[in-house]
């Protein structure tokens, strides 16, 4: 892992805030904001992979695609190898995307049906201008036999594909630039167990073979212990808790981490050995005072309605925990 005291970050994250509007009436008028993310800071070094884990609907995807510039971000700063992401515009902001990629949850939705895996996974790089389109065969030949297809792929249609198959297209897609991050959006969750295992082993290869980094976001801890140097847990559009992976999966601090660790199927666990998290996931357009997770918490105490728990290094200095309680519990 790396020494993130002395190592540059890739990207960094600050308190960022990404709110929906909410209308209603006739002239729809503003009446209030979904929160979905309210006010999220993380950092990426080169080549380190970080888990952003939670339930769904925690904001997760939300963060992914404000990096990405494709949802509206109501405040705060996203660096990318320095560059204020949200100042850029044009050529410069067009340079800077062929570093960031994303691969998607459901391969099949984002795949042209209509486009061959050579057009698909070399469609980007034709319209910078980085081949031409006597090159494209070639380009494709390449980029599938990194992800483990082929030739007899190039010229077929993403139907004819298994699920795992189309996520190995998505992969090539994605790493046709040579980009410096990856954002994956709950990349292996639609597939098979037994597939999972097989993409997963794959993008391990690929950070290594192409020092990649790797945003990676997922529900599913068990997974993220396998891939990520550090993991964050988000609930409610906050990070609750972050630090080393192996550190958040064996001795999770925060109430919320040690709920969803228990959740994890161990063989040998008794079912009576899971923290059961009570009641609704409270909605993001009027979420609750002081900490946003006291309404489901076992150890919730008066002080949690009332004041608001910023994320802060534990005595340790080896993670972050946002929790009044966090040095008792």
């Amino acid at each position: 892992m790396n020494d993130l005291s002395t190592t540059p970050q890739l990207l960094v994250v600050s308190d960022l805030k990404t709110w929906f509007p909410i209308q209603s009436g006739i002239i729809s008028r503003t009446t209030g904001h979904i929160r979905a993310v309210d006010g999220v800071s993380l950092s990426i070094a080169p080549g380190e992979s970080l888990g952003l884990v939670g339930e769904s609907g925690c904001g997760k995807t939300t963060v992914a695609r404000s990096i990405l510039g494709l949802d509206p971000v109501q405040s705060g700063s996203i660096k990318f190898e320095g560059k204020e992401l949200r100042t850029l515009r044009g050529r410069q902001l067009r340079d800077v995307r062929r570093n960031l990629q994303i691969i998607f949850q459901d391969p099949f939705a984002s795949l042209n049906p209509r486009m061959t895996v050579v057009e698909i996974v070399t469609e980007g790089l034709l319209e910078h201008g980085l081949i031409n389109r006597d090159e494209r065969e070639s380009a494709a030949r390449e980029l599938l036999d990194d992800v483990g297809m082929d030739d007899d792929a190039l010229h077929r249609y993403p139907h004819e594909f298994s699920g795992g198959q189309r996520q190995r297209i998505s992969i090539a897609r994605a790493i046709a630039f040579k980009p410096r991050l990856i954002i994956c959006d709950e990349a292996v969750s639609a597939l098979d167990v037994s597939v999972q295992a097989q993409i997963i082993n794959l993008l391990m290869e690929l950070r290594d073979k192409h020092n990649l980094s790797y945003l990676f976001i997922s529900h599913d801890l068990s997974v993220v212990r396998h891939v990520c140097d550090r993991t964050a847990v988000m609930y409610l559009g906050r990070i609750v808790e972050s630090g080393a992976s192996h550190q958040i999966i064996s001795t999770p601090r925060h109430p919320y981490t040690r709920a969803l660790i228990s959740a994890i199927p161990r063989a040998g666990t008794e079912k009576s050995d899971r923290i059961p998290l009570t009641g609704e996931v409270p909605s993001p357009a009027n979420p609750p005072s002081g900490c946003r997770f006291h309404t489901r918490c076992q150890h919730a105490e008066k002080q949690c309605a009332q004041i608001e728990p910023k994320l802060e290094s534990s005595d340790d200095g080896l993670r972050q925990i946002a929790c009044l309680r966090k040095d008792e519990i």
